[in-house]
This record gives structure tokens, C-alpha cells and sequence, in this order.
């Protein structure tokens, strides 16, 4: 098929840049995957590109919110369902509310499913500052929320203790949803629920409780 041009199947065409640019920067990461390589893979020319998105910065930027966005809403939604309640929330409630919508994402793949989780844990890692500054922007609500809700549930925390568990918290979260590479070199036997998102979701909420209400260390 020889190359769209700027405006052809115009709906059609800027998804499929989305989600040829969303499969490379998982693949390659943000930095390293060249819009050649992007309009290549779509069978577009620059143009189409530059016509839907303006330049590859705004390019990431789409990637990024057609997924986060929804993902971040559905978060709040959960959070303000939990809070709606008579009885206030408990940490562990308050990580399902978190890690729920995730891992309903996981297993749609029209809502980016497991490829997108993956590339969650690369645009948490990868010091690329496009993706850093849309990051913010994107979590900027949820992060907001939820800390509040952590602040009423473990009113013990100092508020630079408990954001600093909630940084490990986030990082925890988009490392495990990301894959299982570090599980295959850690374990020494088959495990065989690695990609039964339920148990992720099960372990991550025990693990992260425990550590969110650990005592404060005295140094």
C-alpha cells in the first residue's frame, strides 16, 4: 500500500499512527524510535504525521493521553465511589480503587491492554522530558486525590514521609503492571500465575499496604 498523505481516512489514519508509535516506543523506547521508523511502519509520509499532530513531541503527547487519560478518570471515579461511602476508606481500599482500573486496562486490548501497562513502565523510567512534563500533567489530578485519601487514612505520616511512600508506591505499580522480566531471573522454579493480572493486583495491594503503614523509621 503506498503511503497515506495528510488527511486521507483521516480518523483511521491518525489511530494508526497512534498505535504503530505506541508499539515502537515500547519496543525502542521514546528517544530511540525515529518518526522515519514510525511513518514507515503506518505507511504514511511525513506529512500525515505532521498534519495530525504537528511534530513528534505532539505525537508522544497523544500516545500518552488517549491512555492515561481515561485510565487516570477512571481512577478518580473509583475514589470518589469509595469516599461516597459512610465508612472512611482503608489503605487497601484505597490501592484497589488505584490498581483496579489497570488492571481492567489490561485486558482490553482496545484500551491499550497489556502493551500499554508496558509502555507505562518505560515513560516512568525513561529520561526523556516530552514524556516527563506529560506525565505531570497527566497524574496531576490523581496524584492530588489519592495522596489526600493516603493523608486521612494514615494520619500518623508525616507529609514528606508519606510522599515519599507514595513515589515507591507509584514506581512498584508501573514496574509490576510492565511485565516479568526481573520475575523470570529472581525465581528458580515456573511461576504460574505471573500473568494472571487478579493476582498481581492481590499481591501489589498486600505488598504496598504494609510498606504505606510500616512505622516511621527514627533516622
Amino acid at each position: 500500500m503506498a503511503a497515506e498523505v495528510a488527511g486521507g481516512g483521516s480518523h483511521v489514519t491518525k489511530q494508526r499512527i497512534l498505535d504503530v508509535a505506541e508499539r515502537l516506543f515500547v519496543e525502542r523506547g521514546f528517544s530511540s524510535t525515529s518518526l522515519r521508523m514510525i511513518t514507515t511502519d503506518a505507511e504514511v509520509n511525513l506529512a500525515a504525521v505532521n498534519y495530525h499532530f504537528g511534530s513528534k513531541e505532539g505525537m508522544i503527547e497523544e500516545v500518552l493521553k488517549r491512555r492515561l487519560a481515561p485510565l487516570n478518570r477512571e481512577r478518580v471515579v473509583a475514589l470518589d465511589a469509595l469516599e461516597a461511602l459512610s465508612v472512611a476508606p482503608t489503605v487497601q481500599e484505597i490501592l484497589k480503587a488505584y490498581i483496579s482500573a489497570a488492571v481492567k486496562l489490561s485486558r482490553d486490548p482496545a484500551a491499550g491492554g497489556f502493551l500499554f501497562l508496558r509502555l507505562l513502565g518505560r515513560a516512568f523510567t525513561e529520561p526523556n522530558e516530552i514524556v516527563k512534563r506529560q506525565m505531570q500533567q497527566q497524574y496531576d489530578e490523581v496524584a492530588r486525590r489519592y495522596r489526600r485519601a493516603f493523608a486521612k487514612a494514615l494520619p500518623q505520616l508525616p507529609e514528606q514521609e508519606l510522599i515519599w511512600r507514595m513515589h515507591f508506591m507509584f514506581g512498584a505499580i508501573a514496574y509490576a503492571m510492565a511485565g516479568s522480566d526481573i520475575m523470570q531471573i529472581v525465581a528458580s522454579c515456573e511461576l504460574k500465575d505471573v500473568n494472571d493480572f487478579n493476582a498481581l493486583s492481590e499481591r501489589l495491594v498486600h505488598f504496598l499496604s504494609a510498606g504505606l503503614q510500616a512505622p516511621v523509621p527514627t533516622v
